[in-house]
Formats: C-alpha cells, sequence, structure tokens
C-alpha cells in the first residue's frame, strides 16, 4: 500500500471554512425556515461591475473567432494586463515595480502556498497570529513543522498581535526566521500597518537575510492616505520582499479568479553552494511548469479594473462594502464591544466574552447569523470573532438587528 504525505496528519481535524460550513448545514437542516445571514467567510456577493462585465464578454467573443481565438498564454501572463497593473498599482504610487516582475494567476490564495516550493526544507518560517490559516496550512503539509502543540505547531514562529500592539506585530532583536508571512490590511483583524510600521520590518528583513512575503489582498480596501498600498513604497522593500494582490475582493472575482504575485528582479536567493540566485528566476520556473496562465477572457476582464470606467466602479463597490463594515463597527461599538478594523478593511475583528466557537454557535442559534470564530485563525484568536462586510445592504442591517439581543 502507497505510503502517505504523513505532514497532512499533523493538520487541525478540518479547515477552519469547512468546520463552519458543517456547523452552518446542520443548523439549516434542523431550522429550514430560518433565512440565516453569512458574514462569516470573506466572499463577496454583488456582482461584476458592468466595464468588467463587457470586457470579460469581449474576451469571450474574440475567442469565438478564428482569426481572434488564443490558445496558451504566456504563463506569466498577457503584457497588456501586467503594464496596467505595474503602471496603475505600483508606479503610480512611486513603486518601482516593472511588468516583467508581475506573475499574473488564478489566485493569490494559491501564490502564498506554493511560493514555498522555491525555499530550502529547512527554512525557519514567522507567521502572525492570528493569522489567515493558509500561510500555516501550507507550511505544515510542506513538512516545514512540528506537531501542534498547545495550539501551535513547533517549529513555527508566532508573531502575537494584541490589542496592545493594534494586532500589528513588530520584529524583536532576536527574532529569527528566513520567511516572513505579513497581511496588510489584515486577515482576520482588519488591523493596518503604518508607513513606520513596514519600514521597520523592511529592515529587519536586511539586518537578517530574511524574506517578507506580504500578502496585500485587501489593499483597495485603505481609505486613509497615510496607509502604504504596497510594501514596495517601503526603499528597500525591493530587495526583500515578495507580495500578492488579487481581484477577489478588488473587483469581486472570487468566482472568477485572477491574481498576481510580485517577485522583484533584484532579489536573491543562495543556492546549496553559496551561489546567489535570482528568486524570480525560480518561481519563473515553477509557474512556467505547474500553471499553464489565466484564461485570455478573465485577463481582459481584470485589464478593466484599470479603466477610467472601472476603477469609478471598483471604488463604488468597496465603498458599498465600507459602509456595511460602518454599520456593523457602529454596532458593537454601541454595545460596548472593542472593535479592530472596518474602516481601511472589509473585517471587523472584536473580543467576545467566553470560547469563539461558543458565541459564533449562539449567533448561528439564537439570531441565525454566521461570523468566523477567532480560534481558527489562531492562539491568539481565542475570545475573539471576525465578521465579513460582504453581504447586500439589507442583510446587513437585518443581521445587525437581530444580534443586538444577542450582544447584550
Amino acid at each position: 500500500m502507497i505510503k502517505i504525505n504523513s505532514n497532512y496528519r499533523k493538520l487541525q481535524s478540518s479547515y477552519l471554512f469547512v468546520e463552519i460550513a458543517k456547523r452552518v448545514a446542520a443548523f439549516q437542516e434542523a431550522n429550514p425556515a430560518t433565512d440565516i445571514i453569512k458574514l462569516g467567510i470573506g466572499d463577496v456577493t454583488r456582482a461584476l461591475p458592468p466595464s468588467i462585465v463587457s470586457a470579460f464578454e469581449a474576451g469571450v467573443q474574440e475567442m469565438g473567432q478564428d482569426e481572434s481565438f488564443r490558445g496558451y498564454g504566456p504563463e506569466q501572463g498577457y503584457a497588456f494586463l501586467r503594464e496596467a497593473i505595474a503602471e496603475n498599482d505600483y508606479q503610480s504610487r512611486s513603486a518601482q515595480i516593472s511588468a516583467d516582475e508581475i506573475f499574473v494567476s488564478d489566485g493569490a490564495k494559491c501564490d502564498t502556498g506554493n511560493i514555498l516550493e522555491i525555499f530550502d526544507h529547512d527554512i525557519r518560517i514567522a507567521v502572525p497570529d492570528p493569522v489567515y490559516p493558509v500561510y500555516v496550512d501550507t507550511s505544515v503539509m510542506s513538512g516545514r513543522t512540528g506537531t501542534m502543540q498547545d495550539g501551535r505547531y513547533q517549529g513555527l514562529t508566532y508573531l502575537e498581535g494584541s490589542p496592545e500592539n493594534g494586532y500589528v506585530p513588530m520584529p524583536t532583536p532576536d527574532l529569527r526566521a528566513d520567511i516572513i508571512f505579513l497581511c496588510f490590511p489584515n486577515n482576520p483583524t482588519g488591523a493596518v500597518a503604518t508607513r513606520e510600521q513596514l519600514a521597520a520590518w523592511v529592515d529587519h528583513a536586511h539586518k537578517t537575510g530574511a524574506i517578507i512575503l506580504f500578502d496585500a489582498a485587501y489593499e483597495a480596501f485603505i481609505r486613509n492616505p497615510d496607509i502604504p498600498h504596497s510594501i514596495y513604497e517601503i526603499p528597500g522593500a525591493r530587495d526583500v520582499a515578495i507580495e500578492f494582490r488579487s481581484f477577489s475582493k478588488t473587483a469581486g472575482f472570487t468566482g472568477t479568479r485572477c491574481a498576481f504575485t510580485v517577485v522583484p528582479s533584484s532579489l536573491q536567493g543562495v543556492d546549496a553552494e553559496g551561489n546567489t540566485v535570482p528568486l524570480w528566476e525560480l518561481w519563473n520556473r515553477r509557474q512556467s511548469t505547474k500553471f499553464n496562465g489565466v484564461s485570455y477572457p478573465v485577463q481582459k476582464a481584470a485589464a478593466a479594473v484599470y479603466t477610467e470606467a472601472g476603477q469609478r466602479e471598483v471604488r463604488a463597490q468597496i465603498d458599498y462594502y465600507l459602509e456595511n463594515a460602518a454599520i456593523i463597527r457602529s454596532t458593537l461599538q454601541d454595545a460596548g464591544y472593542s472593535v479592530t478594523g472596518g474602516t481601511d478593511s472589509p473585517y471587523i475583528w472584536t473580543t467576545v466574552a467566553g470560547d469563539s466557537w461558543d458565541f459564533f454557535d449562539r449567533l448561528l442559534n439564537e439570531a441565525g447569523v454566521v461570523c468566523t470564530p477567532g480560534t481558527g485563525f489562531g492562539k491568539a484568536g481565542s475570545g475573539c470573532v471576525r465578521i465579513s462586510a460582504f453581504n447586500h445592504r439589507e442583510k446587513v442591517e437585518e443581521a445587525m438587528r437581530r444580534i443586538r439581543p444577542v450582544l447584550g
């Protein structure tokens, strides 16, 4: 009988959102008449904006004509999209990223896990806590951790967030990690990092030789002009950071699938013999070997995000979700709860009385509302929950009406 990858046996019994889905399904089966309002998983609910749909349709029409049909595209992504990304997301913010440093993909979730393939097996990994579970689980799957003990995996370094540090952990002189996962605006806490805080991480990476894996999937929700949208706005970041972006929350592409990863050409690693190797070269080889690119119509749709109409429509979509977040935030604060996020982020993070899963069950059973228990994001998430602003306005308002009696 074939041997399995035993690292999978180290994983917790169920991925967080799978467990949530099971509990919601059981509740719905027992209460078929209840209209459950889901403010848990971060999935958008509004339709794709009109200009994006038009571009998508045009791409499909091109695929239906021999003279404009396209087969395999470039694994790194079509130049028209990469150039639009470089100009609008980076160069417009004085971040010197070129189109050939951008790799278009089908999801930031995939890339943040797959990127570990280009690094040595024995690297030391640091992750935030609370943390987006993919960073941890893919580290476990790839054999870079020990077993879980007392809610944390041996072999991982946890960067603990708390109300005291605003859920923005900072580097310490004794921190030794080769890979440092950072996510801002943060999932799950909604916290944002200032320019000075990001500069401290870049400085630490330069001093220690670490690489920062910077997840900026929610950067489009930033409205504070003083908060950086990209780590490459920080001087020196090109030499120590890889950045991940997504069209999922920015433009409603959760079901359409398009994202990108930035690997600067100046970013270096060393091989077993001590020779320097560009990380761009390794990631390019990985993608060209294991990935055939995002479909042409999807990339056409993504490029429409950067048109004048696309920018206007996408901003309106994000403003809508931020208005939802403001409603949720004020409801919790009015009930006396301490809140993080909900201003430059679609997520609201709050401390609750008792166990996170108990509070999840209370909201589900007493109000028919789904949140996400903070325990699922790590040990430091115990006693907290995440509430998502991704839903229709009337649903959010109804959910807040229902949960007020539960909040007390």
